[in-house]
């Protein structure tokens, strides 16, 4: 099993329009719900590649009960392992521009988590750890959780020689990265954030010093890098894809994980990230992908090895 911890869940909601503009009303030709949040999206596409997964993190109000009730209809490899808690679950909206495949994306702050809840949560994700082959720690901190709170849930992991993952930003990031997770996987802006740096590579390998065993850099339509103790790689989508990036990166670590777990070796894991993250992009609907997308891609990504590892 899986384990996704997603602290800062959220309903998703995407809208299509046939062109979006400023100042004017729009009318929606079709609205998707979906349970969202990084780690939710990456266990829904474990769960479509074979692996089972459990969700963890928190969830409250009338939103949280509509993802918790979607996310029991998601697929029975889904574990739903949600903390309930007080404030309501946050939105994110998604509105797709049909005529350019742009998007545009509204993203709700969070609920205010209590110390009593966040506790709670401690407790029951240590409780999971035991049945845990691997934990995916992702997505930004709702208000109340500590900044360090990423450090605190690797060094745990950890402690059970568990391999830990690692997809967030900022402080939490920072804070996250020294407490030495096995993989990091910023984008290009975080990672730039991160380190001061705007070249790829060099980025990585300072990220690496700073205490991640290995760096995972997704690069938006310039695919992903990963440096790794194994060597220092680079892949590319096959041909420039055009749609709604949301929840590409989220493929991306499922893409990893799940290889990682597979015993795949680190080119195989990057080929899969990246065929899963630019089958996403093409998909109508935010962190889902499209079957076709991928399989047409996979064997056409190829893992181009590089120096400076």
């Amino acid at each position: 099993m899986i384990l996704t911890v997603t602290l800062n869940a959220a309903l998703d909601l995407t809208y299509r329009v046939p062109r979006l503009r400023p100042h004017t009303a729009h009318r929606v030709t079709d609205a998707v719900e979906r349970p969202g949040g990084k780690g939710l999206n990456v266990a829904r596409v474990l769960a479509r590649l074979g692996h089972a997964a459990t969700v963890t993190g928190f969830a409250g109000g009338p939103t949280g009960e509509t993802l918790r009730r979607l996310l029991s209809d998601t697929s029975p490899a889904l574990t739903d392992a949600l903390v309930p808690v007080t404030g309501s679950t946050r939105r994110t909206v998604a509105v797709v521009d049909a005529a350019t495949g742009d998007t545009t994306q509204l993203n709700e702050p969070g609920p205010q988590i209590t110390p009593a809840e966040w506790s709670a949560f401690t407790t029951r994700y240590d409780r999971l750890l035991d049945g845990a082959g691997a934990v995916a720690l992702c997505g930004s901190l709702p208000p109340g959780v500590p900044v360090g709170a990423y450090a605190h849930l690797i060094r745990q992991a950890r402690a059970r020689r568990i391999p830990v993952l690692l997809d967030t930003d900022g402080e939490p990031l920072r804070r996250g990265i020294a407490a030495r997770p096995d993989v990091v996987k910023p984008n290009a802006v975080e990672l730039a954030a991160l380190t001061g740096s705007t070249e790829p590579l060099r980025a990585a390998l300072d990220a690496r010093r700073r205490g991640a065993h290995a760096v995972a850099a997704t690069l938006g339509p310039d695919g992903m890098l990963v440096v790794t103790p194994d060597g220092t790689w680079r892949a590319t989508p096959p041909a420039r894809v055009k749609g709604n990036p949301t929840g590409a990166g989220d493929s991306a670590v499922a893409g990893l994980l799940s290889a990682w777990l597979e015993g795949l070796p680190w080119p195989d894991r990057l080929t899969r990230a990246v065929a899963l993250s630019a089958a996403t992009v093409r998909a109508a609907t935010a962190g889902e992908y499209d079957e076709g997308a991928y399989e047409a891609a996979l064997p056409l990504v190829k893992a181009v090895p590089l120096g400076g590892s």
